[in-house]
């Protein structure tokens, strides 16, 4: 059965951005520790769409919503936090970063990444680390982290190229 992911469908992002805020706040809140201005400031603008964005696009879109810029380790520690805590993954392929829609629950990065439009899909596919862990546990390998990054073209970019007129 085909299921279109929320990310490549038209939809009210600004729920996408409040529902990952809150989260943020509620999980900082439970754990104890502080969700900074600055903190919530570079998850929302991860939040902003789909697309994983890399530490010094985030330093470009600080700069414009604040008077003041921000010196880059600022931002490394940022997201570094946004990291330990489970509200974000990082995108090694493309050295970014992208929000994590169950930021609750500790769980494998697998990633659908569109090579045309950018978008970045959370596959929420508990057996597929269970088959890699299985894999490497029949390889003698003791898996210590997981994170799978796979490029190609997302539903929406493959019917646009589908269309009659359509060039590249």
């Amino acid at each position: 059965m085909e299921h279109t992911p929320l990310a490549c469908s038209h939809h009210d992002h600004g729920h996408c951005i409040s529902d990952a805020l809150e989260s943020a706040r509620q999980l900082c809140l439970s754990r104890g520790v502080r969700l900074t201005d600055l903190r919530l400031q570079v998850l929302e603008l991860i939040w902003q769409n789909h697309k994983p964005l890399g530490a010094y696009t985030l330093m470009e879109m600080l700069a414009k919503a604040n008077t003041r810029r921000v010196a880059p380790p600022t931002v490394y520690r940022a997201l570094d936090f946004l990291l330990e805590q489970g509200l974000i993954h990082r995108i090694n392929v493309l050295n970014a970063f992208i929000g994590c829609p169950s930021p609750g629950t500790k769980h494998q990065s697998h990633f659908l990444i569109c090579r045309h439009c950018g978008i970045a899909v959370e596959l929420d596919q508990p057996q597929l680390g269970e088959q890699i862990l299985a894999v490497a546990r029949d390889a003698g390998f003791t898996v210590e982290a997981q994170a799978l990054e796979v490029s190609g073209l997302c539903a929406n970019c493959v019917s646009h190229a589908a269309e009659p007129g359509h060039h590249d």
